[in-house]
């Protein structure tokens, strides 16, 4: 079994073993060490030493980068929302043109067409005029469509007069 290996407690360098002297490795005094050690800090710290600064910097950059991908996407949705708008406002010329050109063939009036393509608008035409033609004219009027000579009187008078003469 290894035999447990003490550890010097003392804030002092060992004292150098007079075989190492002999073999050429040199030892360090404590002071030696500790100047060492600051050296060798001082080299360290001095690579970081405008480390901060550097990572305020690219801070700032994700930050602007964050700001300007943010206004990217939201010139995209502004864009989407244009394509969109321009599409629609296409698809209604392009709807507008068609019923007019169904409106000149066939004499409907292009308001009353609804249909999305041509065949449709023209068999909605059809329809239209078939059942225009079964209307053959205007209705009968009772009284021959002649204006009553010169009413006299309030409008309730005339009221009256009236209802009287269509009560018979």
């Amino acid at each position: 079994m290894p035999e447990p290996t003490k550890q010097n407690t003392n804030a002092q360098a060992p004292a150098p073993a007079p075989a190492a002297e002999a073999g050429g490795e040199r030892t360090f005094t404590q002071s030696e060490m500790n100047a060492i050690l600051a050296d060798r800090l001082a080299r360290e710290r001095g690579k970081y030493a405008d480390y901060d600064a550097l990572k305020a910097k690219a801070e700032q950059f994700d930050r602007a980068e964050e700001a300007g991908k943010t206004e990217l996407q939201k010139a995209n949705e502004r864009a989407a929302a244009l394509k969109q708008q321009l599409d629609s406002l296409n698809r209604e010329n392009t709807l507008r043109t068609l019923r007019a050109d169904v409106s000149q063939k066939t004499g409907v009036p292009a308001d009353l067409l609804t249909a999305d393509t041509g065949e449709e608008c023209a068999r909605q035409a059809e329809a239209i005029l078939s059942f225009a033609k079964s209307l053959a004219g205007y209705p009968a009027v009772r009284d021959g469509g002649a204006l009553a000579q010169n009413p006299a009187g309030s409008p309730a008078e005339q009221f009256a007069a009236w209802f009287e003469q269509a009560a018979k």
